[in-house]
C-alpha cells in the first residue's frame, strides 16, 4: 500500500478506514484522509508502539495486516481488463466509458475486505419501498430509526464501507418481518456499478433475493447487472455518445447535479481515455 497522510484522497484511504474500523477504531469510511482518520491512525500507532505521526507508512500497514488475519483476498472475485474489454465491445462502448462509470459509482471496488459486496443504504428509498408494500412508514419513524428511515434524500446518515451493512441490518430488524427484509434489500445500491435492489425484477432477476445472492459471487455479476440495467433503461446510446448529464440523471436520479456525477464521469473518462 502507498504511504498515506492527512489530506490524501484516494481509494487506499477507504481501505485504511475499513481496517481501522474493523479493529475497533471509531472512524467514518471514506476515501478522504480527514482529521478524524489522522487521529485514528495516531491512536492505532500509540496502541501498538509505533512512531505516532499519523502517517500510514510501511510499518503501520504491516501492523494493520498482522492484526487482521481474517481479511480475505478478493483477487478471485475481481474483474479483469479482458472482462471490461469484452463488455465494451459487446455493447459498442469505449473502454474508457465503462471504466469511468465503474470508478465514479464505487471507486472501482466491488467488494469490501470482509468479502461482502459494496453497498449504500438509502433511507428515503426504504420509505418508498415500504409504501409500495402497503405499509405506512411514518408509524415506524422514531428517533431510534431516523438514520435508516426518512422521507427525503440526505447523505447525513451515510457511514460507508462495512458500516452500511449495520444500517441495512437495522432497517431489516425494525419489525423482523420478511416484508421489511425485502424492502430493505431493495433500498440499497449494490456492487461495482451500484445498481439499486428495487430494479432486480425489471432487469431480469427472479426477485431481489436472487439479485443480492448474485452480487455476492463475483464482480462479473456486477458487470452483468450493469449491462442488464443499460439495456432495460435505454442508456447505451447516452453512454456511447458521452451525454454525461443525461446519463447521470437517468442512472443516479435528479440529484445528480448536487453530487456532480456528470462532472465526475467526464473527468474519469478523460483520465482513462
Amino acid at each position: 500500500m502507498r504511504t498515506l497522510r492527512y489530506y490524501t484522497k484516494s481509494p487506499e484511504v477507504k481501505t485504511l478506514c475499513e481496517m481501522l474500523y474493523k479493529l475497533g477504531y471509531d472512524v467514518k469510511i471514506s476515501d478522504s484522509f480527514s482529521r478524524e482518520v489522522d487521529e485514528a491512525v495516531k491512536l492505532f500507532q500509540k496502541d501498538h508502539s509505533l512512531v505516532v505521526d499519523g502517517i500510514a507508512g510501511p510499518k503501520t500497514w504491516q501492523k494493520l495486516y498482522e492484526l487482521s488475519p481474517e481479511i480475505i483476498s478478493q483477487n478471485d472475485k475481481l474483474l479483469s481488463e479482458s472482462d471490461l474489454v469484452e463488455f465494451a465491445r459487446n455493447f459498442g462502448l469505449e473502454l474508457a466509458v465503462v471504466k469511468a462509470v465503474n470508478e465514479v459509482e464505487s471507486g472501482g471496488k466491488g467488494f469490501l475486505m470482509n468479502g461482502k459486496p459494496v453497498i449504500l443504504f438509502e433511507g428515503h428509498v426504504f420509505f418508498r419501498e415500504l409504501e409500495k408494500r402497503g405499509i405506512n412508514p411514518r408509524q415506524y419513524m422514531h428517533a431510534s430509526n431516523q438514520d435508516v428511515l426518512y422521507e427525503r434524500w440526505t447523505k447525513n446518515y451515510y457511514l460507508g464501507g462495512a458500516r452500511e451493512y449495520d444500517r441495512l441490518e437495522k432497517a431489516m430488524q425494525i419489525t423482523g418481518s420478511d416484508i421489511f427484509r425485502q424492502a430493505a434489500l431493495s433500498s440499497a445500491s449494490w456492487g461495482s456499478f451500484q445498481i439499486m435492489g428495487y430494479h432486480a425484477e425489471s432487469i431480469g432477476y427472479r426477485d431481489v433475493d436472487e439479485f443480492v445472492d448474485r452480487m455476492y459471487l463475483h464482480e462479473r455479476e456486477h458487470l452483468d447487472a450493469f449491462g442488464r440495467f443499460l439495456k432495460a433503461n435505454g442508456l447505451i446510446s447516452l453512454l456511447a455518445s458521452r451525454q454525461w448529464a443525461a446519463f447521470a440523471e437517468r442512472y443516479n436520479g435528479s440529484g445528480y447535479k448536487q453530487n456532480q456525477y456528470d462532472t465526475k464521469l467526464e473527468k474519469a473518462y478523460q483520465k482513462y481515455k
